[in-house]
């Protein structure tokens, strides 16, 4: 089996992982979690981070850093991972929607303003797959309104728009370090931010809001979204080699679309002229006039040994918000193509030249096999 993703581990791991074994640091006290942070902000270009325990953890605390709370709009795209929704709805703030791009698969920017209200505190642009969204207009709207700006930058490690890193263009970002992440922990996260009060509340929100003066005193409440020493450990040796690693992602990311263009009906996330993506997972689109859903192609390529994941489903479709009395009747046109006709194949840090010539072949000739069937007239 070629597996969707593998994470690279053979650098510092095992030996920073055994000092804190050896030293008995594994709490969140550790001091490979103040350097991992301070590592990772370096290298993003902002002034501090704030180590949390997960992606969907450090979005919630982004957002209480930017001060969103109850009765808040915050714009972002429905085609997300949906802890964007619950980070924002535990805060009692209110979700509004936009569309995403038909190529690159980011937030439609052309249409934020047109959702803006008196209540719209912020927006969170959610950086697609490896790929930037267009953060000049989104930048010069939230200045025009005074708006923050909360980007999702889980998927963009190393990732640059108009030579500036993702995660330091607006006032506060959130990561994710999961183990299919360019720079992972196993599960973790991180804020990043160069405003200090934004820096002071998020930290605060982690460790349940003790105060500096009382500490069992609260006049706030917070979560205990704190990340080990274990974890910390693992990103400083990850954080160390992310150049090494983003250079990898990039190549794997053209040796596939160099293959992937001889495929009639495969499309795949175009690189704009003012974006470097890192190909976080290296992503197709099938064309509806094939006939068949991605779905179709997943379960032919996984009896070949390839593994894939389907799209995000757009947060407009999750009936789970339709059951609070979100998004219902809303639609979004090209998050609902995608997330029908969309799939991830294998591109993790440890695949090989011949493995991604194996899954361009064998994707090939499923496009070709699955079209003939649903091409062929019913007896």
């Amino acid at each position: 089996m070629i597996p969707v993703n593998e994470p690279l581990l053979n650098g510092r791991e095992k030996e920073l992982l055994a000092e804190c074994i050896d030293t008995g640091w594994v709490s969140s006290d550790g001091p490979f979690v103040r350097m991992f942070e301070r590592h990772f902000a370096d290298y993003i270009g902002t002034k501090h981070g704030i180590a949390v325990c997960n992606g969907t953890a450090a979005l919630e605390t982004a957002l209480f850093a930017a001060g969103v709370g109850k009765g808040d709009e915050v714009i972002m795209p429905t085609f997300t991972i949906v802890s964007c929704l619950v980070a924002t709805l535990r805060l009692g703030a209110i979700p509004v929607l936009v569309d995403v791009e038909p190529v690159t698969w980011g937030m439609d920017v052309g249409q934020v303003a047109s959702r803006l209200t008196p209540r719209t505190k912020a927006i969170m642009p959610v950086h697609m797959y490896g790929h930037p969204v267009d953060m000049d207009p989104v930048l010069a709207l939230a200045r025009d309104r005074g708006l923050v700006v909360v980007e999702d930058a889980a998927q963009v490690h190393g990732a640059e728009y108009k030579g500036r890193k993702c995660g330091s263009l607006g006032h506060v970002s959130a990561w994710s370090f999961y183990a299919n992440k360019i720079v992972t922990t196993g599960e973790g996260g991180m804020v990043l931010t160069s405003d200090d009060a934004m820096a002071e509340r998020a930290a605060s929100y982690r460790n349940l809001c003790f105060r500096a003066d009382r500490r069992f005193y609260h006049t706030e409440f917070g979560y205990n979204f704190r990340m080990s020493n274990l974890q910390g450990a693992l990103g400083v040796a990850q954080v160390e080699r992310i150049e090494e690693f983003v250079t990898i992602k990039r190549r794997v990311g053209h040796l596939y679309r160099a293959r992937l263009a001889a495929i009639p009906g495969v499309r795949f996330q175009v690189e704009e002229a003012w974006a470097k993506c890192v190909y976080w997972m290296y992503c197709i689109e099938l064309d509806t006039e094939l006939g068949f859903k991605a779905d179709d192609a997943r379960r032919a390529l996984a009896e070949r040994g390839i593994g894939t994941r389907p799209f995000f489903l757009g947060l407009h479709e999750q009936p789970a918000a339709h059951d609070i009395g979100l998004f219902n009747g809303e639609r979004y046109p090209v998050a609902e193509r995608i997330a029908r006709q969309g799939l991830y194949l294998p591109s993790g840090l440890t695949i090989t030249e011949e493995q991604v010539e194996t899954v361009t072949t064998e994707l090939a000739d499923v496009v070709s096999a699955l079209s003939m069937i649903h091409s062929a007239p019913s007896s």
